[in-house]
């Protein structure tokens, strides 16, 4: 066998080899959702006999200074404390959004998650509290990018149903984004700071376990420089929202990071804010099975944007509505 043959031999099954990946790849990404007309409807407290009202989109006029998007499983337990806080915050003097809306998207729960925000908007009628209720589970990534395709703030805000972070930190991302140039802007809360206090130290062991195996991860994929890309407290201006969330495939825990991803390709500013954090009980992560399924999906997200499959297109320009 001659030289030449060896060559020809060995280019063949790395090209064999590619195309196999590349086919392996394409059936196990996932692709972009698109939600039914049900679930681009609400509700809210004036909902005449509980009949659902078209969502506005993204792509629409800013109407509120603020959108709390409010990503909901199973979550009658959690969930009250957490919308006790925010409104109380958001009623505020010290609130720099003066005018607000909390949308409550529920991915497909089996619990009366949707009905018990929907007797919360009516006992808070001077706010303006709207309930997406999903036919079927996304997971969380999945019902934060409908919140925010769905939302009229100039700012958006995605905060865990749990409670965990204080929402008067929201002010402290506020400023961060104020700080920042451009239109498209994004302000994160972050944890790192507490890594070596208390509130980590004494945490779940589970947590801790997916915290630094997913951080040793992260450096490969290429958000090594965001320290805590998973805290559920970040503040997105419409713009960034706009060019971001229409691109984002992964529905799952691990979307943080390719929102984060798309943001770093579109050259969008991130500010990373460190905020007050505390664990409460009740998290619905599975050690085994979704580390398994972290890893899988940063497998995923990273081969997909080596092949160049996901990625959101360059931005054109767009009046300033952060």
């Amino acid at each position: 066998m001659d030289g030449a043959t060896i060559i020809y031999g060995s280019v063949t099954l790395v090209l064999a080899a590619i195309l196999s990946c590349y086919t392996v790849l394409v059936l196990f990404s996932p692709s972009l959702v698109v939600p039914s007309e049900k679930d681009r409807r609400f509700r809210s407290r004036t909902s005449v006999e509980g009949k659902s009202q078209p969502l506005p989109s993204i792509r629409d006029q800013p109407e509120v200074d603020l959108t709390v998007v409010v990503p909901a499983y199973n979550e009658t337990e959690r969930m009250p404390t957490m919308l006790k806080s925010t409104l109380a915050h958001l009623a505020s003097t010290q609130c720099p959004a003066k005018t607000y809306e909390v949308l409550i998207v529920d991915d497909g729960s089996k619990d009366d998650t949707s009905v018990l925000a929907l007797q919360f908007a009516s006992e808070n009628p001077r706010h303006d509290i709207r309930v997406v209720t999903l036919h079927r589970n996304l997971g969380k990534g999945g019902a934060v990018r409908h919140g925010m395709l769905h939302g009229r703030g100039r700012r958006l805000l995605m905060v865990d149903a749990d409670g965990a972070s204080r929402f008067e930190d929201m002010d402290l991302l506020w400023k961060a984004m104020d700080g920042l140039e451009g239109d498209g802007a994004i302000a994160i809360g972050s944890r790192a700071h507490l890594v070596k206090t208390e509130a980590v130290v004494k945490r779940s062991l589970l947590r801790n376990i997916l915290m630094y195996g997913l951080h040793t991860i992260l450096r490969v994929v290429g958000v090594g420089h965001i320290r805590d890309t998973q805290c559920g407290f970040k503040l997105f201006s419409r713009r960034s929202a706009q060019l971001i969330f229409p691109y984002q495939h992964l529905c799952t825990w691990i979307f943080d990071v390719e929102v984060l991803l798309l943001a770093k390709q579109l050259h969008i500013p991130v500010a990373e804010v460190p905020i007050e954090w505390h664990e409460v009980s009740g998290s619905k992560l599975n050690v085994i099975t979704d580390s398994l399924q972290m890893l899988r999906d940063l497998l995923i997200l990273r081969a997909n944007i080596i092949f160049g499959r996901w990625s959101a297109p360059p931005p054109s320009p767009a009046k300033k509505s952060s």
